[in-house]
């Protein structure tokens, strides 16, 4: 079931479910721009091919708001702001409990593993790695866990996955970034929480923010004050 967030003619922002592919890979599962062309074809009564933009994407086991483009026009100029990062992302992680360095920048120069579908952090820049920068603040303490609301200056692969489990902290779930447990149902902890951007066509200020998929710990955290 489609979660939207906002739609006009322009744009489709949904909360992306844990599991739902963004586009597709070679499981060949239904992905969830398969899931709004259907929808936008019913609503509309469409009887040809839908169009449908991907701007940015979301890891699979993640969750929260992605952004999705209606028509051409827009899809363009929402490329160039991404590009030029005017847009404005706020991520939720559940880390394990932080005890020091309740805020910090992590810079660092990352490495994406084709075959793997993993990154990893180099030891030294060179032509095939990508900086990185981040910036993490805890805004809200569990008994086991710690809450972080992250901003990210680059868009890199696994870019927070990778960063956080570097500096010793793999977000709650993630297996592939060194968490020892899965989560029950394959998700991890990480949540894209809020974006904030000037409309590409009629110029608005949108700021749109996402709950958490349903589970104790994301519930917890809905008491926070960012």
């Amino acid at each position: 079931m489609l979660k939207i967030l906002f739609e006009d003619n322009h744009l489709i922002i949904v909360n992306k479910n844990p599991g739902d592919l963004t586009q597709g890979d070679i499981t060949g599962d239904i992905t969830l721009g398969d899931k709004i062309k259907s929808y936008l074809k019913k609503k509309y009564n469409k009887p040809g091919n839908v169009f449908l933009g991907i701007t940015h994407r979301l890891d699979r086991p993640t969750s929260g708001v992605i952004i999705f483009t209606k028509t051409s026009k827009s899809l363009k100029r929402l490329n160039e702001m991404f590009k030029d990062n005017e847009i404005k992302k706020t991520y939720w992680a559940v880390v394990k409990s932080i005890t020091k360095k309740k805020s910090d920048k992590l810079e660092n120069y990352l490495i994406k593993n084709q075959k793997q579908n993993k990154s990893y952090v180099a030891k030294v820049s060179n032509t095939k790695s990508k900086k990185a920068i981040l910036f993490y603040k805890v805004i809200f303490e569990l008994q086991k866990f710690s809450l972080l609301s992250i901003k990210l200056e680059t868009g890199r692969h696994h870019q927070i996955r990778t960063q956080l489990s570097h500096v010793g902290f793999p977000i709650k779930g993630d297996l592939k970034y060194g968490y020892p447990r899965s989560n029950n149902d394959g998700s991890i902890h990480l949540h894209s929480r809020k974006v904030s951007f000037i409309h590409p066509v009629t110029k608005k200020n949108i700021e749109i923010t996402a709950i958490p998929p349903k589970n104790n710990i994301w519930d917890l955290c809905l008491n926070c004050e960012e």
